[in-house]
């Protein structure tokens, strides 16, 4: 399963670790949620693939603030990364976020949850951006949306490759 956000942080590029920032939430949720038995660090990033998890994003460009990516640049980017998901085949994808789904496939009333047309040939979901940035979700409720998709992943088939979720 891969987690897949917008784009990389500046701050995390800097950090050269994923979700550095001190105020985002990522690392917390995964752990509260029951993706991690601990709360791994920003620096143990590599661990999550221990736990069959995996991060990405759909566009390289590093940005301070998500809403600097231009909506050109995600549909330019949609080929390479469909590719990109099909080469490695993960069970499930999770779009931190509906920006970048909603413009890559041109439906920009996305609903929170499972995405019933998938993505890439895998099942697809939309979960609240962690972000420190994004305050409308509290962490309650990311945590109740990330559990969500963690139980749906469990009980959605049988057929699993070893160590992937």
């Amino acid at each position: 399963m891969i987690f897949c956000g917008l784009n990389p942080a500046a701050s995390a590029v800097g950090a050269g670790h994923n979700f550095s920032n001190r105020s985002n939430r990522f690392w917390t949720v995964l752990h509260l949620a029951g993706f991690t038995d601990v709360r791994l660090q920003p620096q143990d990033e590599r661990r999550l693939l221990e736990y069959g998890c995996g991060i990405t994003a759909v566009v390289g460009r590093p940005t301070k603030r998500a809403d600097e990516v231009l909506s050109e640049e995600f549909r330019k980017a949609r080929v390479g990364f469909e590719t990109k998901i099909r080469r490695y085949a993960p069970r499930s994808i999770a779009f931190l976020g509906k920006r970048a789904l909603s413009t890559m496939i041109g439906q920009p009333d996305l609903e929170w949850g499972q995405h019933l047309m998938g993505f890439a040939g895998t099942m697809a979901w939309v979960l609240p951006n962690p972000s420190g940035l994004n305050r409308s979700f509290s962490l309650d409720a990311l945590v109740a949306a990330y559990s969500e998709f963690r139980t749906a992943l469990l009980g959605s088939s049988t057929k699993r490759r070893p160590g992937l979720i």
